[in-house]
Order: C-alpha cells, then sequence, then structure tokens
C-alpha cells in the first residue's frame, strides 16, 4: 500500500491559519490534496493535524483524517520525520501494510502529480529509500559572503574568489514539497540527503519556500504569472 500523509498542524505563528489561508481562492492545503489525488500514486490520502478546522478543510478537498496528531507533536518543536513516524505506527495499529508513503507539505501549491509519479518511478531502485523535490541555486555558493558584527563583510570560501562561474560545481537544496520513502526507512530514522537518496529537480520558477509574509505574497505573485502567461 502506497500512502500519502499531509502534515497541516495549527497555530503557525508567522502566518496565522497558514495552512488553510485562501492562496488564489482556495486553501493552500487543497493544492497538496488535490496533487495527491490527481497523480493517482497513492491508496489513501492522510491529513495529520491537531486541528479541527484543517481537518474540515482536509475532509472537503477529498483527503482522509482518521486520527488527532497528538499534542507532544504538534508544536513548534515537532520534526517531520517524527510525524510520518507516528502516522505509520497508526497504519499498523489498524493493519494497514504500507511500505511506500510520500510526506507532501500543506504549503506546497506548486507541486504537481508529475513531480509526485516520478518520485515514485525513483523509488524503483531497489538501493534508494527516499527522493525529494530539490533545485538549484540561482548563484554560486561558493561566492557566498557572511556578514560580520560591525557590517564588513567576509567570503565564506575565499578560496574561490577568482574561480570562474562555469568551473564551479552546481550545487542544489531541498525545494520542501514532498518526500517519497520506504517505510523501512522511515522507521529507522534515515536522514533524507544521503547515498541513498534521489533528488527530482523542479526548475527554480516553481519553487518557492513560504515562512512568512514576503514568502507567501511572493509565492502568489509567481503563481499568477505562472498560471496568467
Amino acid at each position: 500500500m502506497k500512502i500519502a500523509v499531509i502534515p497541516a498542524r495549527g497555530g503557525s505563528k508567522r502566518i496565522p491559519g497558514k495552512n488553510i489561508k485562501l492562496f488564489h481562492g482556495k486553501p493552500i492545503i487543497a493544492y497538496s490534496i488535490e496533487a495527491a489525488i490527481a497523480s493517482a500514486c497513492f491508496d489513501k490520502v492522510i491529513v495529520s493535524t491537531d486541528d479541527e478546522d484543517i481537518a474540515d478543510v482536509a475532509l472537503a478537498y477529498g483527503a482522509e483524517v482518521p486520527f488527532v496528531r497528538p499534542a507532544d507533536i504538534a508544536d513548534d518543536h515537532a520534526t517531520t520525520m517524527e510525524v510520518i513516524q507516528h502516522a505509520i505506527q497508526w497504519c499498523e495499529s489498524q493493519q494497514l501494510p504500507v511500505d511506500l508513503l510520500c510526506c507532501i507539505y500543506a504549503t506546497a501549491p506548486f507541486v504537481l502529480p508529475s513531480d509526485l509519479s516520478a518520485g515514485l518511478a525513483v523509488l524503483s531502485d531497489d538501493d534508494i529509500d527516499y527522493a525529494f523535490s530539490a533545485t538549484s541555486f540561482g548563484f554560486p555558493i561558493q561566492r557566498a559572503i557572511a556578514l560580520r558584527e560591525n557590517g564588513t563583510v567576509q567570503m565564506l570560501q575565499p578560496e574561490h574568489l577568482n574561480t570562474r562561474s562555469q568551473d564551479l560545481e552546481g550545487a542544489y537544496h531541498d525545494a520542501g514539497q514532498f518526500y517519497w520513502g520506504r517505510v523501512s526507512a522511515f522507521k529507522l530514522g534515515k536522514p533524507f540527503f544521503s547515498a541513498s537518496a534521489k533528488a527530482v529537480l523542479l526548475p527554480r520558477k516553481r519553487v518557492q519556500d513560504i515562512d512568512n509574509q514576503e514568502d507567501w505574497e511572493l509565492a502568489e505573485a509567481l503563481y499568477a504569472v505562472m498560471n496568467h502567461s
């Protein structure tokens, strides 16, 4: 059995009600639920939440909310791995034989069904535990600078001051949309980023982390441009 788990706790401080805040006319969590359902990858699409309002929205868009997330993994310090492991434990308590799971973040309005299908295809390799969304940095990270307390700057890697951009190795980062994995790996708490993981690369124009109001406004503007061009 393959399931999707969408973590969506209540009590967001930086963006109140973030997981069900309207994003271009519908609750932002709806995009993740709809992409999961449209991908046809899953036997169940489960929203893990401690919040009744979030649960109602999730049910309205076709997800299941079969349990209430415990308070000890519904605060600011709860990790994604803990939420996934709790969902696996619940499935096992219900004699549901889950072997593959995909965690999809609730604030991922750019995720596509085809991205989720691509992640599932990666797991056909028996040596791979995880497949996750990633994208490239838009600027060489070897040229990053740090700000000192007095306002002056220093290069983090001064040895690359004069290295040509085309000679620098490309770098990538987690796109924060989804994490496919084998239940056996999740249960052991294996790290997402290792030699047993592969990245599903997304174009930078479809990646925007949403942690604060500025991020939200940027994501809305980007979505508008992409869908009205």
